[in-house]
């Protein structure tokens, strides 16, 4: 039981603290169905968790949170189960490479070098996605575009034009058939990704909105069927070495639940470009947070000098931009839900008005 030895005590303003990354990452969760992990875990490292132990507990709250999210979002028809369950079976394979990888780095090199790991891997993909994620929606909101349609570019065309016999699979997201084994690489490395850092809807989410031509909101709802099918795996893998500590997950669950309803209530009141808004501005802030503690884990495994009294301080720092992201977070979207809302009772009102002109 390797992950025992890392587990971190709880007094009552952690468990509250936990709460509210909880409740914030599940409102992310709900709107951009990335999971939220990508908050939750730099959180929970921020309070002294192991980066393998914050990727374990996230990935076993992560699937019932998921089942709950994409049930709220079926309702809304913008789920695509058939195309969720594909991608997940895919998934679930990388899940189980991944969580096979962090735990022989954790046996090599200890926290460090799994904080090291989870870290590194957060900066090189919220930075490769987030600024595209970012420039996209610009270029949407620019040019006006509030339709969903702009998604199915060059390369999803292409995609659908590539008929493989006996692979041909119809997918109501994009009312069209591609080759599953188009979705097979996808699944696999939105596995592997989540096994990393727990969550592969870095992956998952814009390679089916720019590779496949899914609708972003249908994107985002898809993932959580994902979510739900590879966490399964991830948990019971994770939790037979003992890295799961089941204390933080139902805490964060609990948070996760009451958020998540909000977050998913709020896509059905917003552009789609602003679903990407959202995605971008939390990853490039997650990013930044993170960067700054790398240097402290290079140290503490000797890779460079002793960083002496800058270490707290590049820690403490890093905890205030990683308060600040979920700040940004919740803010941006229940500014986006109440502007949404307005606009909607607005409409309403317009519409009963009008018969009586």
């Amino acid at each position: 039981m390797d992950g025992m030895s890392g587990f971190i005590a709880l007094d009552p303003l952690g468990v509250a603290g936990l709460f509210v990354v909880g409740f914030v990452g599940g409102l992310v969760s709900g709107f951009i169905g990335s999971g939220g992990a990508f908050v939750l875990t730099p959180a929970m490292m921020s309070m002294g968790v192991p980066g393998i132990v914050a990727v374990a507990s996230n990935i076993c709250h992560k699937f019932p949170k998921s089942l709950v999210g994409a049930m709220k979002r079926a309702k809304f028809g913008q789920v695509d189960v058939k195309l969720g369950i594909i991608l997940g079976i895919s998934a679930e394979f990388g899940m189980l490479l991944g969580a096979q990888i962090q735990q022989e780095i954790k046996r090599a090199f200890g926290d460090a070098g799994s904080n090291l790991y989870v870290s590194v891997a957060f900066v090189i993909v919220l930075g490769v996605v987030g600024s595209f994620v970012l420039r996209d929606a610009w270029q949407l909101h620019k040019a006006g575009r509030t339709d969903q349609k702009e998604i199915a570019g060059r390369l999803a065309l292409w995609v659908r034009s590539i008929h493989i016999p006996g692979t041909m699979v119809y997918f109501k997201s994009i009312d069209a058939k591609i080759s599953v084994l188009f979705t097979i690489p996808i699944g696999f490395a939105t596995g592997l990704l989540a096994a990393t850092i727990a969550v592969g809807g870095f992956v998952g989410v814009p390679s089916m909105i720019y590779v496949l031509g899914v609708p972003s909101l249908m994107a985002s709802a898809t993932e959580l069927v994902i979510a739900f099918v590879m966490g399964l795996g991830g948990t019971i893998k994770f939790a037979w070495e003992g890295f799961v500590d089941v204390r933080l997950a139902m805490i964060i669950l609990a948070g996760s639940l009451f958020g998540i309803q909000v977050g998913a209530i709020g896509t059905t009141y917003v552009k789609p470009y602003m679903v990407k808004v959202v995605m971008g501005v939390i990853m490039i802030t997650v990013l930044v947070s993170r960067l700054f503690v790398v240097p402290v884990y290079l140290a503490d495994l000797g890779l460079i000098d002793s960083l002496g009294r800058a270490a707290p301080v590049l820690s403490k720092i890093s905890f205030a931009i990683m308060v600040l992201a979920l700040v940004l977070g919740a803010g941006i979207i229940g500014q986006a839900l109440w502007k949404g809302m307005r606009e909607h009772a607005r409409e309403q009102v317009l519409k009963a008005a009008a018969p009586a002109e």
